[in-house]
């Protein structure tokens, strides 16, 4: 069986983590302010699929002292990457592989460059999960992830081996799992989503139901969506309109839900700006295209981050 590593031991890392070991999975966690607690008595997890606990977990609060194995699992906020290197040397070992379930864009590129050795692949995880305390998650709906691999300069490489064995135990945890041929493609669909939704959550003070209930708000949502759908076309990757209507049908659906930047801002923890939206406008520049109404958020977004965090 594939061994797991997971950095980051928050909602989703600590839900997909939980799940692939409750399948008889090897699993290793990572975790900081929660390490004692976990240590001690496991980890919660009330999901709308079947409430369960860990009773027993691999708690780790030094990577230096975890064992290396077959897939590293980067469940971390992507404001924490400038330490990956330091968290992931003491795991990494010839054809380990990365696997990165974070929200935004070109961050398989800078993990490969410092980890040539390395596999790199995207996660983008579907879920609506959140850490409501220490040990505790509460997952609420939606578990999907669609996967694919990183190739050099987010060229199409297809679906792989690798991507197909992990796709195989994550199905084995009771995880949908869908395998994508082109990274890049998924990651700009992703933003679809969470480029609105994040960001208009935090501006608006609101729900996904809030904004979907207002006529104004949702118009909006559409608008930022065919944006995003402009960025991605100025990387030659295309997103129909079939796609935005099933993003904004699916929101519709989903029970009231705070995103994640959300709940970061209440919690005064940094904002994943540069991820979700500055890495997406600085894409879409490097092709000479404006993306007017994400950069009107990327800065009403930073005003708000700084004096929140002041």
């Amino acid at each position: 069986m594939q061994s797991y590593a997971i950095i980051g031991t928050g909602a989703v890392g600590g839900y997909y983590g939980g799940c692939l070991q409750r399948a008889g999975f090897p699993v290793h966690f990572l975790l900081r302010s929660d390490y004692n607690l976990v240590r001690e008595k496991g980890l919660t997890i009330k999901s709308v699929y079947g409430d369960f606990t860990l009773s027993c977990v691999n708690a780790y609060n030094d990577p230096q002292k975890m064992p290396q194995c077959d897939v590293i699992v980067v469940a971390l906020k992507s404001t924490q990457n400038h330490i990956l290197a330091q968290l992931l040397t003491p795991l990494i070992r010839e054809n380990t592989i990365i696997l990165l379930l974070q929200n935004g864009l070109d961050f398989e590129r800078e993990v490969a460059e410092i980890f040539p050795q390395a596999f790199v692949m995207g996660g983008l995880c579907f879920i609506c999960a959140n850490k409501i305390e220490p040990g505790y998650i509460r997952h609420i709906d939606y578990q999907a992830i669609s996967l694919a691999e990183y190739a050099r300069n987010y060229q199409s490489c297809g679906i792989t081996g690798r991507m197909e064995a992990i796709a195989a135990d994550f199905t084995k945890a009771n995880i949908e799992i869908v395998l994508k041929e082109d990274l890049l493609q998924s990651r700009w669909e992703k933003l679809v989503w969470n480029i609105p939704y994040n960001s208009l959550s935090v501006i608006l003070d609101a729900t996904t139901q809030e904004m979907m209930g207002d006529r104004y708000s949702r118009q909006l949502v559409e608008e930022i969506m065919q944006e995003v759908a402009i960025g991605a076309k100025s990387c030659d990757r295309e997103i129909n309109q079939g796609f935005i209507a099933k993003m904004l049908s699916h929101t519709e659906k989903m029970k009231p839900y705070l995103t994640s930047m959300k709940l970061d801002y209440n919690f005064k923890r940094p904002l994943e700006i540069e991820g979700i939206l500055g890495n997406a406008l600085k894409m879409a520049r490097e092709k000479k295209i404006d993306l007017p109404k994400i950069s009107l958020l990327y800065q009403q977004l930073h005003f708000l981050d700084a004096r929140n965090r002041a």
